[in-house]
């Protein structure tokens, strides 16, 4: 099911507020119902955007997508579980939308379904990326020692040094997007902590 098919109304029975301070709970039955539904297309609205990253390449060796797929390869081919997996197939997926806050964009949508340490690590790899680059465009290489006494610093440090800036490469054979398919599904089926959580336990 691709976004089109989640986003457009299907006709069905809709709340009848006009403001939320007048809704009643046969509204709220009827929204609830229809969040549960969409909440389940969550993974295949991720992966279609995902693919928007296919054959933009900003200038770099490979393009957005592949660098994505690269880095995910690396990180599941060392090992590492899949909560990271998905993370690093996911780390760049603000790029279209977040041009200014990248990181920040790919974090708050992994948010709800990944450990406290991997979500830091999202959220903060555009700074120690910025350790191989910064000083190439005026910026401060050493930006990501502001953080150096937080107890996730080395954790972001290992991921952007073996899985994010060596994810360049040509030559290096990715699996492809179906092959974590299953992992960003799997990882994104129920949330870990979310306020909207509660709504889902009425399924």
């Amino acid at each position: 099911m691709g976004v089109q098919e989640t986003i457009h109304d299907t006709g069905a029975e809709r709340a009848r507020f006009r403001e939320m301070k007048q809704g009643t709970a046969e509204d709220w039955a009827i929204i609830g119902g229809e969040y549960r539904a969409f909440a389940k297309g969550l993974p295949d609205r991720v992966l279609d955007h995902l693919r928007l990253l296919d054959g933009d390449f900003g200038g770099f060796p490979v393009d957005r997508l592949e660098h994505s797929l690269q880095t995910a390869t690396r990180a599941h081919r060392d090992g590492r579980d899949e909560q990271y997996v998905v993370m690093a197939l996911l780390h760049d997926i603000g790029d279209t939308l977040g041009s200014y806050n990248h990181p920040e964009v790919a974090a708050s949508i992994i948010k709800p379904f990944v450990s406290e340490e991997v979500h830091w690590i999202c959220k903060n790899h555009g700074a120690f990326q910025g350790y191989y680059y910064f000083h190439f465009l005026g910026m401060d290489q050493n930006a990501r020692d502001k953080f150096a006494d937080h107890p996730h610093f080395e954790a972001c440090r290992e991921f952007c040094e073996k899985y994010d800036q060596s994810a360049f490469d040509p030559d290096y054979a990715s699996e492809p997007l179906e092959f974590f398919e299953p992992m960003v599904r799997r990882v994104m089926a129920r949330p870990l902590a979310s306020a909207y959580a509660k709504a889902l336990e009425q399924e």
